[in-house]
């Protein structure tokens, strides 16, 4: 559905955007913008709004995960990607196994079950493009046991995905022994019995990084497509805004900043997103960095 937003002067944007460690200040007020309003929804999960985000276009403005923003672009959605990182982490810890059954190499999952949230999660579409890439596993010999389906119902799961038991959570099915490994991410418990898969995973991670340039985004911003073309200046404050609040909550440290702005900054590691997701199934053909981006927002950090 089209929308339609005040040719000039201030706008209200119904806005997705968590309690996020670098949009702290905006979110809270700190600083703001005489010509938006941001009326924000919220969710005890943020990803809980991406459904509606993509599918009956609730937002005008918000963060979407990387993966599920490269697969409403792929089905036609009207959405438009911001150059600006919300949220990203090295993802090489985010997968575990349990210790009392023994050590776990990644080889050994060929064969296997690993469960994910779901097969089209962020955090699961980087850590089986770093298992192929980096220790020769195939993610098509690896049974994904998932829990939820895509945001996108365009998607379908591929042949070698099926579904848990209702009532089941990737924890309960990894300490049962009904899955040789899961996907956690920022579920993660502090529990010794859990062992990462990847060995030495943080040094693991920051090695890959300075052979790649690769820092994995989980989310980044996006505005309505409609947005874009008729205030190109409201798209422009919203960047403005997101990059103030960043520098206030979230200045880089002497090594790196996470939380990369700018189209160039983000080429590799949106390369690589898009590598992993086509080469797994989960777009159905390559994308190209520059296409994710319309006139405006190609601008932002140039």
């Amino acid at each position: 559905m089209a929308k339609r937003y005040p040719s000039a002067g201030p706008v209200t944007l119904k806005t997705l955007l968590a309690d996020n460690a670098s949009t702290k200040s905006l979110k809270t007020g700190r600083i703001g913008s005489d010509l938006i309003d941001l009326h924000y929804v919220d969710y005890p999960l943020v990803f809980d709004g991406f459904k509606p985000m993509v599918r009956e276009e609730r937002f005008d403005f918000g963060e979407l995960a990387i993966i599920t923003y490269l697969q409403a672009h792929a089905f036609g959605k009207p959405l438009k990607l911001l150059p600006a990182v919300i949220g990203a982490r090295f993802q090489h810890h985010c997968i575990c196994y349990d210790g009392r059954r023994g050590m776990l190499k990644p080889s050994d999952l060929s064969g296997g079950r690993v469960a994910v949230r779901s097969y089209t999660q962020t955090t699961g579409v980087w850590v089986r493009g770093i298992l192929q890439e980096e220790y020769g596993l195939d993610p098509a010999d690896v049974t994904w046991v998932c829990f939820e389906d895509s945001h996108l119902e365009e998607f379908r799961d591929p042949v070698n995905v099926i579904r848990a038991s209702r009532g089941q959570t990737p924890l309960d099915m990894l300490l049962s022994g009904d899955v040789d490994a899961a996907l956690l991410g920022s579920d993660m418990p502090d529990d010794p019995l859990l062992l990462p898969v990847i060995p030495h995973p943080k040094q693991a991670g920051l090695d890959w990084h300075r052979r790649t340039g690769v820092i994995p985004m989980n989310h980044m911003a996006v505005v309505h497509a409609d947005l874009c073309a008729q205030r190109p200046d409201v798209v422009n404050e919203l960047y403005r805004l997101l990059l103030e609040s960043r520098e206030r909550d979230t200045p880089a440290t002497d090594t790196m900043q996470m939380r990369l702005f700018g189209v160039e900054a983000l080429r590799p590691s949106l390369e690589t997103a898009i590598r992993f997701a086509f080469e797994q199934g989960v777009i159905p053909r390559l994308i190209e960095v520059d296409e994710l981006f319309d006139e405006t927002t190609r601008l932002l950090g140039g």
